[in-house]
């Protein structure tokens, strides 16, 4: 026994080194790396914490094909109609109806636009040549009162485009691109960092000669973004926006006219030459942000927008100068703590962006630059919007938003000079001044880490435009003074993604009060302009279905993918039970929007896709006499992206079958179900190509 002991005494330490080794083995270091979230990844998580529809569009996908305006970045966004009628970058935009029968020309109304998160629209709208592609890293599209966090108020909500730095777009970059109707451009941008700074420059020309007769336009700009880091806490960026633009307006047409020859115009525009000179816009943006610490940060924001524009300045007609300055600033601290022991995030946030300097003169005599006529003035007009929010966690899964908002509209209105009586009842002095309050409440729940359920109840508020508030011109024909357009809306929804499908649900509904409509009264001459009216309407309902799916069809080992996308829109606007219209269609927009894309994407850099867009009838007029035909348009787009991102090269075909098709129209009141020039018709068959190369 004793010699066995000995055996185990000496076989102990064996044993013991054995273990040490497989311990050592055992308790080997592991190293987890995670590469940081890129911009687009950290906004993409942001947009998916609000209960309600969202979306994201990278501008590195919509190179792949055509870049010439919104029309093509706002492609496949459920619920968001965008068509250009000319060309140019005065588009039809329209979020869940918001300014659905504004004609294309117009300052954009109904949406809230911005860049960086720095307010684009003041108390005049939105005006449009900024609302170009030049410079742009993503887009993001909050639909309704789910773009709270931004001070918006509207029905349309919020677009926000945020620019390329030189963090996110370094080296240098040319690209040339061309294609059908004489469209070309040009960009040339570089960006970098040097120390604690970093730059991002981009300049571009383009023109465009025009499908359809006397549309010509021509455009160049330029786009910075200069940022600088003093310390961890502390950093500021300087953003400067800089454009004009040259266009002549696209005329409306007869469905006749139309189906016999779309590119023809009317004798209307062909005799006036209508156009639109914007000598040269500029928007200066400056944003701060403090960081207290990792869990407080506070954001200032200041804007100066200047944007004059001489409509008809070549014209037979008398042309109109307008001359608009906005100051826009923002401040909003968003602090993350405790709040009944559950998780919280609290913001207070303030914006307002006001007329300093606005109105419009007239030109008199042999229209000399030096002889203008004043004729109306907007100054002090404002906006003014005070937002407390909270995102509190009630569980693991399920979480809560709140929100007040209080806005203050004020619209001054001085109208010096008309060059048609004032039949309105309206003075020609007047001030409106009044405090709105705007509550929004929303549940989203996480059935899985990456699907989750959604819904809220919310009132969104949209003020007129200044310029829609006038004694005479618009509202020639109606004896009140506008009022702010309000609604309340419901919204549920679904969204998520897994290594197949990526995609949304939503379904709203919005009961609008004194919703702010436009009608065409009195239809352009050889000698004077259109009259268009802006109107309180009676009430009306807004409610909808907007889908957008990704599926990966399929895969390869090697890298290639099959992908579908689709998105589907159903608009069904109109009256709740109107004295005249009863229950109609409001006129403006297809109740059914479809597009979808077929594409293979090779891992090599190589893609090609088919694609189609498809569209149901529209109401012209309010009496629902006469509709717009439905349309489905054709197109394929293939290219080259090389892996290493030096060189990408496409080519775009766009309505491939030539199909003639209205773009977007003019509404009218009571067309008796007569043909009227009222429909803009779309591009015919178009092949654009381009090419960059980055250095």
């Amino acid at each position: 026994m004793a010699s066995v002991g000995a055996a185990l005494l000496s076989l102990a330490p064996l044993a013991q080194a054995e273990d040490a080794t497989q311990t050592e083995k055992r308790l080997e270091t592991v190293t987890v790396q995670a590469a940081k979230a890129t911009p687009v990844q950290a906004a993409q998580a942001q947009l998916d914490e609000i209960p309600g529809g969202t979306g994201l569009v990278q501008q590195a996908e919509v190179e792949k094909g055509r870049s010439a305006t919104l029309e093509d970045t706002l492609a496949y966004q459920p619920g968001v109609y965008a068509q250009a009628a000319g060309g140019n970058d005065a588009i039809k935009i329209s979020i869940r109806g918001s300014g659905a029968n504004t004609s294309p020309g117009y300052f954009r109304e109904g949406t809230k636009f911005l860049f960086d998160g720095l307010a684009l629209t003041g108390a005049g709208g939105t005006p449009y040549e900024l609302l170009d592609t030049q410079g742009l890293s993503y887009t993001e599209v909050l639909r309704g009162a789910n773009a709270f966090e931004y001070g918006a108020l509207s029905l349309g909500g919020a677009i926000n485009f945020v620019t390329h730095s030189g963090l996110t777009a370094p080296g240098n970059r040319i690209k040339v691109e061309g294609g059908s109707f004489g469209w070309q451009k040009q960009t040339l941008s570089t960006g970098g960092v040097a120390g604690n700074a970093d730059y991002f420059i981009s300049v571009d020309n383009s023109k465009r000669d025009g499908y359809q007769d006397f549309t010509f336009t021509k455009a160049k700009g330029v786009v910075t973004n200069f940022g600088y880091r003093f310390n961890p806490k502390l950093e500021t960026r300087l953003y400067i926006r800089y454009r004009e633009e040259y266009h002549e307006n696209a005329g409306a047409l007869t469905l006749a006219q139309l189906k016999k020859n779309s590119s023809q115009t009317n004798p209307s525009t062909r005799a006036t030459r209508g156009d639109s000179t914007k000598e040269g816009s500029t928007w200066v943006g400056s944003k701060t942000t403090y960081t207290f610490d990792d869990d407080s940060t506070l954001v200032a924001g200041l804007v100066y927008h200047n944007y004059p524009q001489i409509l008809s300045k070549k014209s037979t007609v008398n042309p109109n100068y307008w001359d608009w300055r906005d100051i826009n600033y923002s401040l909003k601290y968003t602090r993350s703590d405790q709040l009944f022991g559950l998780p919280s995030t609290t913001s207070v946030g303030w914006s307002s962006t006001q007329h300093i300097r606005s109105g419009v003169r007239t030109y008199s005599g042999d229209k000399d630059l030096g002889r203008l006529q004043k004729q109306v003035e907007y100054d002090g007009s404002f906006d003014h919007v005070l937002s407390l929010g909270n995102d509190l966690g009630l569980t693991d899964n399920l979480y809560l938003s709140t929100g007040l908002s209080a806005i203050e509209v004020k619209r001054n209105v001085d109208v010096n000079f008309s060059d048609r009586p004032n039949t309105s009842g309206i003075p020609s002095h007047y001030r409106y001044e009044e405090w709105k309050l705007a509550p929004r409440v929303g549940l989203r729940y996480y059935l899985t880490p990456d699907v989750q359920v959604f819904g809220n109840v919310s009132r969104s508020i949209d003020p007129p435009s200044s310029w829609s508030s006038s004694g005479s011109g618009v509202t020639t024909n109606f004896a009140k003074t506008l009022v702010p357009q309000s609604a309340n809306t419901v919204e549920l929804g679904i969204r998520g993604r897994s290594e197949i499908f990526d995609g949304s649900l939503t379904l709203y509904k919005s009961w609008i009060k004194d919703e702010l409509l436009n009608v065409e009264i009195l239809p352009a001459t050889n000698t004077a302009a259109a009259v268009v009216s802006t109107s309180n309407a009676s009430p009306t309902i807004h409610q909808g279905i907007e889908a957008g799916l990704t599926t990966k069809l399929w895969q390869r080992d090697n890298g290639d993918v099959l992908s579908w996308r689709q998105a589907y829109t159903l608009n069904d606007f109109h009256y709740r039970n109107d004295p005249l219209f009863a229950k109609n269609e409001l006129p403006g927009l297809p109740k059914h929007i479809y597009q979808g894309e077929l594409f293979y994407q090779y891992a090599n850099g190589f893609y090609a896709g088919v694609n189609v867009r498809s569209a149901s009838s529209t109401a012209v007029d309010y009496a629902n006499s006469f509709y717009a035909p439905s349309y489905t348009l054709w197109g394929a787009r293939l290219g080259y992206d090389a892996p290493n991102k030096t060189w990408q090269v496409y080519l775009d075909l766009k309505n491939l079958t030539d199909k003639d098709y209205v773009t977007a129209l003019v509404p009218s009141y009571d067309a008796k179900g007569q043909d009227t020039a009222s429909l803009y018709p779309g591009d015919g068959f178009g092949a654009y190509t381009g090419i960059a190369y980055n250095f």
